[in-house]
């Protein structure tokens, strides 16, 4: 199945799904070393991001998430791709300088289209992600 959306950042990913109905600040909630979700309010909370396909509504916080995203990349722990409801300068700006493929606004709710774990390309040249057939 192929889901149209709008394309942010260019690049085209495959990895497994990870949803979060949590807004993300990269600042504060993510560790830039390890990829891990450390903040312990968050429905994340302990889990990594690093090559995942990171399904969440939008970024939130400080213009400097920009640049933990491109540290995440530096360390080789940035999610392999990234699909929002909405995405924002924050998350948008540092998926770019990264070359983390981003689409968001996608024709159809990820969250009823997708599970954790699930196998999707994001193709963020065309703003299409692919679902497998199960």
């Amino acid at each position: 199945m192929i889901i149209k959306g709008r394309k942010i950042s260019r690049g085209i990913a495959e990895g497994k799904v990870l949803l979060s109905k949590d807004p993300i600040s990269f600042l504060g909630n993510v560790d830039p070393e390890s990829g891990k979700i450390i903040d312990p309010n968050h429905m994340l909370y302990g889990k990594s991001i690093s090559g995942k396909v990171l399904v969440f509504p939008y970024g939130k916080g400080s213009t400097v998430g920009s640049y933990v995203i491109y540290q995440l990349s530096k360390n080789k722990v940035a999610p392999a791709a990234m699909i929002n409801l909405d995405s924002e300068p924050i998350v948008a700006v540092g998926a770019i300088i990264s070359e983390i493929p981003l689409v968001d606004r996608l024709e159809k709710n990820p969250y009823s289209l997708l599970k954790d774990e699930d196998i999707i390309k994001v193709n963020g040249n065309l703003g299409l992600i692919e679902i497998e057939d199960k």
